[in-house]
């Protein structure tokens, strides 16, 4: 199974296309949220085109997208796709995650929930800053493809148990985190 984790790609073609490029045989692409729109708070990103966007996603059946806070109804009608208004339980490979774009509760809250509920891990955006921790579960925040506020653009990637943390401009590994043993 592999799959790509992408969050807060506010609208910016370009940065996206090259994750989704580099995804090109996910099994399955995760948006965390903040599909289309920058935003109120945040300036234009460079490559803005939301409609191209827009269009890429809509012929692409491998998503599956979590509502963020500048997400909308319209982009449900432009992308044809259903948007998960607040948490969707995914399974795959036997483990059990939790996603959130992380805006209505504080995160360190929402972690303690997944893990209390036994659940493998807690995924969420939202703040831009990536994230690939694991202790009794794992936590993961792909960053942003558009607006990093952090070190970076960059996206997340899982594959035979092995999630990794790619920076997007060069597109090496900033981390990876196994499931299961040591990580690197």
């Amino acid at each position: 199974m592999k799959i790509g984790i992408i969050s807060d790609s506010h609208g910016a073609f370009g940065d996206f296309k090259k994750a989704y490029d580099f995804l090109e045989d996910a099994d399955y692409i995760l948006h965390l949220g903040d599909v289309l729109y920058h935003g109120p708070r945040n300036d234009l990103p460079d490559g803005y085109d939301p409609k191209s966007l827009a269009e890429l996603i809509k012929n692409d059946d491998r998503f599956i997208f979590i509502k963020g806070n500048c997400d909308s109804e319209v982009d449900e009608m432009v992308t044809a796709k259903k948007i998960e208004d607040k948490y969707l339980l995914l399974e795959f490979d036997n483990f059990k995650f939790l996603l959130s774009h992380g805006h209505r509760k504080n995160i360190n809250s929402e972690i303690s929930g997944a893990e209390s509920k036994g659940y493998d891990g807690f995924f969420y955006g939202h703040t831009h800053v990536k994230r690939l921790e694991k202790d009794k579960i794992l936590v993961l925040n792909p960053g942003s493809t558009s607006i990093p506020k952090d070190c970076c653009k960059s996206f997340a990637l899982y594959e035979d148990g092995t999630f990794y943390l790619y920076n997007l401009e060069d597109l090496s590994i900033i981390k990876l985190v196994k499931m299961a043993g040591e990580d690197e």
